[in-house]
């Protein structure tokens, strides 16, 4: 693929924030976004040069905005693969389909980590209830059971306690087939972001520590705490990942870091991915903009951090109350979604504090940098 020239139009297959991140980014290096979303004015469509209302598995709407732009990508998961195929038969894709099928399915996500030799945890498909008893057999309890389809930010997933918890778990937890997970007695979670062109070139970003709360990610650390040693192997495996699916675009690969200082890769998501926000502050070229670059066939630079940074995500009306006191705040780098209802568990905005290299602070450091975003003290102790 030759490097699309400056003024093209980069389609958006989503509006959402990441749709919206990666518009201004592509604005950046020159080129205008089109955006395909059902949403007139969504947090993507308030920035971009052109867009399409429709569906994502309507074919008459696919085809108008196919027709007019040069190349496409996507910026969530939960779309038709049936209409990406189509998109595919008429204007470049990436990433392609094939990778977008096997990130939205659990069960295929976990079998190609298998055939490629990549570590995962425990797993058993449960199609049937008689499934779920041999999964509780082979994995033991607790374990995890998952929709293998549309579940994030905690959602489409439960516990498994005990064989009092089976019955209401397989009921409830739609559509079947399901997939059982082993818990994993992790450390921490870690992050991978890792951009690949059509040559073959790989950059990967520093390995980022998460931490959750309610089920969505609350805060990203930059660089994870974790050896040096562990922090190569995690990118070897995103770039192993990466080279494995013929990847063109951007990946961010999740993973859990075992008490016993293994890792296990949980998931894979082609796109950008909310633990790479810090880069917008703390890299020279963000996630966004590498993801853009990998698109359009522009060269990959080196993925350099200059800076350490924390993340902290705002959700909900909770956090946007506090949107005043974030605006007094100078060192908090916030970015805004655009988004007019601040609903409970929606991603509103995040923000980014930056740190001289190598001086990522603390526990107390980290919530006196949050300022009035720290966690609240336990009134309990």
């Amino acid at each position: 693929m030759s490097m699309l020239p400056p003024g093209s139009v980069l389609g958006i297959v989503g509006g959402g924030q990441l749709g919206r991140m990666s518009a201004i980014a592509a604005a950046r290096l020159g080129y205008r976004a089109h955006i395909l979303t059902t949403e007139a004015d969504g947090p993507a469509a308030q920035v971009a040069h052109a867009v399409t209302l429709g569906a994502y598995d309507d074919h008459d709407a696919l085809r108008r905005f196919a027709g007019a732009v040069d190349v496409i990508t996507f910026e969530f998961e939960n779309i038709s693969a049936d209409g990406l195929d189509l998109l595919s038969s008429l204007r470049p894709v990436h990433p392609a389909g094939a990778i977008l099928r096997i990130s939205q399915d659990r069960i295929a996500e976990k079998s190609f980590m298998g055939e490629h030799g990549i570590p995962v945890a425990p797993w058993h498909a449960v199609e049937s209830r008689a499934d779920l008893d041999r999964a509780a057999d082979v994995l033991g309890y607790p374990f995890i059971l998952k929709t293998t389809r549309l579940g994030y930010d905690g959602k489409g997933q439960a516990r498994i306690h005990s064989p009092a918890d089976l019955d209401h778990a397989f009921d409830t937890l739609r559509p079947h087939p399901l997939v059982a997970e082993g818990m994993i007695r992790f450390a921490c979670e870690v992050s991978v972001m890792v951009a690949r062109n059509e040559r073959g070139d790989v950059s990967t970003f520093d390995v980022t520590e998460n931490r959750h709360r309610n089920g969505i990610l609350d805060i990203s650390l930059a660089p994870a705490r974790i050896s040096p040693d562990l922090a190569a192997q995690a990118r070897d495996l995103a770039r192993r990942i990466a080279t494995a699916l013929g990847l063109v675009g951007l990946l961010g690969v999740e993973m859990f870091v075992d008490h016993d200082g293994s890792l296990r890769v949980n998931e894979i998501a082609p796109r950008p991915h909310n633990s790479g926000h810090w880069t917008m502050n703390a890299c020279p070229v963000d996630q966004f903009e590498m993801h853009v670059r990998a698109v359009t066939g522009l060269p990959l630079p080196p993925a350099i951090r200059h800076s350490d940074a924390v993340m902290k995500n705002l959700i909900g009306p909770d956090d946007m109350a506090l949107w005043p006191d974030i605006m007094a705040t100078p060192h908090l780098l916030a970015h805004h979604y655009g988004k007019a209802e601040a609903r409970p568990g929606r991603k509103m905005g995040h923000v980014n504090v930056i740190f001289p290299l190598g001086s990522l602070p603390g526990e107390f450091g980290v919530d006196a940098a949050l300022g009035p975003l720290a966690a609240p003290a336990d009134t309990n102790s």
